[in-house]
């Protein structure tokens, strides 16, 4: 009889502790609903408005540029697939992107954040090509599609060779990542 009254008040007790926590659980979720209003920041998509642009050369590996996107603006951005770029005034078509390089997520930079793209300007492999003296700049919105205004950069010593070979990679949150491929 006595571990029959013992197994009755365990299941009492249990239910009442099940109740309370469900009890706590709907005040608790009534007040995060009223203050998520209050606290949520909306991101936006990282374009040249809201987002600082640079292109440096690097020492290793060779061929290759440094793209860094800041996020200049006062709410979060999302860095895209990866930048269009066009290498010269008169490209004709973007650089074409490094899939390999397709990162698990979106990047999502808060103000002062960076992301991070490596350009391979040439490979022996590719043809033809020329010496090139700016780098177009143009974000990617959700669908891929290129954003709003390209970014006009000029590339280091006045200039830098680019050949058919030439890539971009996918936005990377660490610069040795974006030059790894």
């Amino acid at each position: 009889m006595r571990i029959a009254t013992r197994f009755v008040s365990r299941t009492a007790a249990s239910s009442m502790v099940v109740a309370a926590l469900a009890l706590a659980g709907i005040q608790a979720a009534g007040q995060t609903a009223s203050a998520a209003p209050q606290k949520a920041s909306s991101v936006v998509t990282c374009t040249t408005a809201n987002t600082k642009v640079t292109v440096a050369e690097v020492s290793r590996p060779i061929n290759h540029l440094l793209l860094k996107a800041t996020n200049t603006g006062t709410k979060p951005c999302y860095a895209y697939s990866a930048p269009f770029l066009r290498a010269g005034a008169d490209a004709q078509a973007p650089l074409p992107w490094a899939d390999e390089t397709t990162p698990q997520a979106v990047l999502v930079l808060e103000p002062g954040q960076s992301a991070y793209a490596g350009i391979t300007t040439y490979s022996p492999d590719g043809e033809g090509g020329g010496k090139e003296k700016t780098l177009g700049v143009i974000f990617a919105n959700r669908q891929g599609n290129a954003t709003n205004t390209e970014k006009t950069l000029k590339l280091p010593n006045g200039g830098v060779f680019f050949n058919s070979a030439a890539t971009v990679t996918y936005w990377q949150d660490n610069a040795a990542d974006a030059l790894s491929w």
